[in-house]
């Protein structure tokens, strides 16, 4: 009888832990991605001194590189730093534009990338995307996936608690995407993914009611692992359609009309609890909303500093922003006049939950 199976990318190592910069050198070796420590390790401004005293003693080969990281043109001149050396693997150590640009840089060479994620801001830490400034304007590249993650718990508890707060609102809208993903099989026959489903799934219902807070061991290290198994979702179906829906194209609208408004996360959060609301699924809506209220993470527009007419402004551009998908965004079509109509009662009825 043959046996059917598929292969799925997924990173070779992953590890959640205090002091894992410091054994950076054992962590590599172990998991076969370089035992001699010749690697370029990437890093963001903030980070360079701190980062390169705890590594030096394991990695004694490396080489540092400085990168303001977030755009293409950054990405681009690192790979061409890059080109010039010999490394077993890139090792991206920071936040997101850091890890971002290391994982473009990587890709464009064919080497290895190490994502060493020092916040928690959204699921880009083990994706197989990365998102980057291009002309002012923030684009999604495919890169290959890391083939290492690690998160070091003593540099997120070190960093701002609102980044690293953000990424509970990114993996929560998970449940947001998934819908619109099920809701686009209904009406158009679009195969949903039942693994990436899962696998988008379970870490944002473990976070969506998991007790605790991000001084909490136990509670960051389940939303390290879940920001991780998103990740993993996109790499399986080969897209972030497990992980971006509605609540994504408004995350993408405000940033591309409103910029600096507020973060991926916090958006996409926002974003999720509207779409949800849309959806008439008063169970959830709860849910996300106790969830979000919990953590200090916006609910409303005005939360973020938008007034009616600008969420409205948002809200009919954001199909734009992904024009292959169906949402419940595209499926409601809404008038500017039904929005407005819409986020009336959405207010309403945050304020009766």
């Amino acid at each position: 009888m043959p046996l059917l199976a598929r292969s799925v990318q997924t990173p070779l190592h992953i590890e959640v832990r205090r002091g894992a910069v410091a054994d950076l050198g054992k962590i590599l070796a172990d998991g076969r991605i370089s035992s001699g420590g010749e690697v370029a390790v990437v890093v963001g401004p903030g980070l360079g001194e701190k980062v390169v005293d705890l590594l030096r003693p394991s990695l004694t080969s490396a080489e540092i590189f400085v990168t303001g990281g977030g755009t293409l043109d950054a990405a681009l001149e690192l790979s061409g730093k890059l080109r010039s050396g010999h490394f077993d693997a890139v090792v991206g150590i920071g936040g997101g534009k850091t890890v971002d640009t290391a994982k473009y840089a990587a890709s464009r060479w064919g080497l290895p990338m190490v994502s060493v994620a020092t916040s928690l801001a959204n699921d880009g830490i083990a994706s197989p995307v990365a998102s980057l400034i291009n002309d002012g304007i923030k684009g999604s590249y495919g890169v290959h996936i890391p083939f290492g993650v690690v998160v070091d718990l003593d540099f997120v508890e070190n960093g701002p608690e609102l980044v690293n707060r953000a990424g509970i609102g990114d993996v929560i809208s998970n449940i947001s995407a998934l819908a619109d993903w099920e809701l686009a099989r209904r009406v158009r026959g679009e195969p949903v993914d039942g693994l990436a489903a899962s696998l988008a799934r379970m870490g944002a219902e473990a976070v969506l009611t998991m007790p605790g807070d991000m001084s909490d061991d136990a509670f960051v290290t389940v939303l390290a692992e879940a920001l991780i198994s998103s990740g993993l979702a996109m790499a399986v179906c080969g897209s972030s359609r497990p992980s971006s829906g509605g609540c994504h194209e408004i995350m993408h609208a405000i940033d591309s009309l409103f910029p600096a408004t507020a973060s991926h996360g916090e958006l996409a959060g926002l974003g999720a609890l509207f779409c949800t609301f849309l959806r008439g699924d008063e169970r959830r809506l709860k849910q996300m909303s106790d969830c979000l209220l919990r953590h200090q993470l916006p609910r409303t527009p005005s939360d973020v500093g938008l007034d009616v007419e600008q969420f409205v402004q948002a809200i009919e551009f954001a199909p734009r922003t992904r024009p292959d998908r169906y949402t419940i965004l595209e499926h409601l079509a809404m008038t500017p006049e039904q929005t407005r109509q819409k986020l009336a009662e959405y207010n309403d009825a945050l304020a009766t939950l």
